[in-house]
């Protein structure tokens, strides 16, 4: 979902209960012991399941009969709302042709620019699978099929579905939209905005800020379209567990193709709070190019969210473990000081992008206000970029330090860190900066404002968005910007005065607003983590009842 495919920071306390409220516990007072590769593994305990296929495997079988029913045309189609019971805005239709032929749909939209339309991705066919997203809830919703025989003749059909109502955290989340330019947003004739919430029932939403599309299956931090057009959703065993422990990877209509479950006795969170809810994957992951999945996670020790791992699409195991803390300095976790629930949160990793051109990865920590880039082949340090001084850095890091050219902001606390390209030498990445010193700020702006920014690595040019907002659009934490495939860049202030609303903006190269949105009431922890504005559906997408 991040044009780095791109679809993550995170609940953590607020500040105050955060950078320094680790003070609580001495650092004499718990194990610093480094755990082995072994043990991480062991600890992480990842593994492919068949829970959720296999609740679905009926449905699936029905679907696959009436793909074979021969009376169902496209003057009598079979439609069926929410087909897997965890997408309530999304519809399957299947009919029958008597000719080859390609199929398209429109969703009718209340106003322009507001009408979501897909293409079929399967060829020419004579049996006709429609995925239908983008539907309104509570509506009765007109949707026209378009068909294109070979010999280039055509038909519609124009079919109502009648929705139900949003759920209640979705619907209290007072949505206002303001500032739209829709012909200067990078919104096509399908893409939507993702509102990714820390907790509860994650939905996208149109230009027109009306809900088109939700999941009900809760996710925290974690939403991932992936290069065959599926999702990765990290979510729950059920609604009341307190813990984030399986990975889903599923489709817009909520069929589940994978399943991955972790130990929980891993878990961790932000707060400190033993109430509140915890996960194993936590802030980041994404999708290596031979379609493993790297994954931000605690180890199990009493250091945490400072390790990655590769888990396996073939076996859903743990292949490959990076752990921060054999890479970074020793003083900087040895010294830290653990939060109220005695683990040490001493980096606190946000963010991993992948750089397929050398094999690189990127990662955000937020609690050493700190960018960091490394061979993942070999795990060694390929550059730093921090406000922690080079005189202070141990000698072996000190080449690795880059220096900011005069004007260059620091980062404080920032998130949402990912690469827009990869030119020869030069390297321009995008981040979200909450402009907090947590260890290494900027004491200076600290608080002030917060920013998108762009960053080339060893020149002069940087664009940035946010300061001109000052104070109100203050996140301490959480966060999240976006370049978009128009140049644009989409903003999310996620914890804008103190959690109580978002906002969410897109702006265009010069800075001009032309999308504003604001959600508020949102209920406890149901801030918006991350917005991302992503096509529905992608045209890697092929939906397809009797493939696996």
């Amino acid at each position: 979902m991040r044009k780095k495919l791109a679809f993550v920071t995170v609940l953590l306390a607020f500040l105050s209960l955060i950078a320094v409220a680790c003070s609580k516990t001495s650092s004499s007072d718990v194990d610093r012991k480094i755990l082995s590769t072994e043990q991480i593994k062991k600890n992480v305990g990842s593994k492919l399941i068949q829970t959720r296929e296999n609740s679905q495997s009926a449905l699936t079988q029905t679907y696959q009969k009436i793909v074979k029913d021969k009376s169902r045309t496209l003057d009598d189609p079979y439609v069926k709302l929410n087909p897997y019971k965890t997408s309530p805005l999304t519809a399957l239709v299947i009919f029958q042709t008597d000719q080859e032929a390609k199929v398209s749909y429109t969703v009718e939209g209340e106003s322009d620019g507001t009408d979501v339309t897909n293409t079929v991705n399967d060829g020419y066919s004579t049996t006709h699978q429609v995925p239908v997203v983008g539907l309104y809830a509570n509506k009765t919703n007109n949707v026209t099929i378009n068909v294109t025989y070979k010999d280039g003749t055509t038909a519609t059909k124009t079919i109502q579905i009648k929705t139900g109502a949003l759920p209640k955290y979705i619907k209290n989340a007072t949505i206002t939209v303001k500032n739209t330019d829709k012909s200067k947003m990078d919104i096509g004739n399908n893409k939507l905005t993702i509102i990714n919430r820390t907790t509860k029932e994650p939905f996208a939403i149109d230009a027109d800020g009306n809900v088109r599309w939700y999941s009900t299956n809760y996710s925290q931090h974690t939403i991932e379209q992936i290069s065959n057009g599926h999702m990765l959703i990290l979510t729950k065993k059920k609604e009341s567990s307190r813990v984030y422990n399986d990975l889903i990877e599923t489709d817009v209509l909520g069929r589940v193709y994978k399943e991955y479950s972790f130990d929980p006795g891993t878990k961790s969170n932000d707060s400190g709070n033993a109430k509140d809810e915890t996960t194993v994957i936590h802030h980041d992951l994404l999708e290596l190019p031979n379609h493993d999945i790297l994954a931000t996670v605690s180890d199990g020790s009493k250091y945490k969210e400072d390790v990655m791992v590769q888990i396996s699409h073939k076996t859903g195991k743990v292949v490959k473990v990076v752990d921060l803390k054999r890479i970074l300095p020793s003083s900087m976790y040895k010294k830290y000081k653990a939060g109220s629930d005695g683990k040490i949160d001493w980096f606190h990793q946000n963010s991993v992008d992948y750089d397929e051109s050398d094999n690189s990865i990127m990662i955000s920590g937020r609690n050493q206000d700190m960018i960091i880039k490394l061979d993942y082949k070999t795990d060694k340090i390929i550059w730093i970029y921090s406000g922690k001084t080079k005189a202070t850095w141990p000698k072996k890091y000190r080449d690795k330090i880059l220096t900011p050219t005069q004007g260059t902001t620091i980062t404080g606390g920032q998130h949402g860190l990912y690469l827009l390209k990869h030119d020869g030498d030069s390297e321009d990445v995008i981040l979200y900066d909450n402009n907090i010193d947590v260890t290494n700020g900027d004491k200076k702006t600290s608080g002030k404002y917060s920013q998108a920014i762009e960053y080339r690595i060893d020149t002069k040019n940087m664009w940035s968005y946010g300061k001109n907002l000052g104070k109100t659009n203050f996140t301490s934490i959480i966060g999240f910007a976006e370049r978009e495939s128009n140049s644009n860049t989409l903003i999310d202030f996620g914890f804008k005065d103190n959690g109580k609303e978002s906002n969410i903006i897109e702006v265009d190269s010069e800075g001009n607003q032309v999308f504003n949105v604001t959600m508020k009431n949102a209920s406890s922890k149901a801030y918006a983590y991350r917005a991302y504005r992503v096509p529905f559906y992608s045209s890697s997408y092929i939906f397809d009842v009797n493939s696996k």
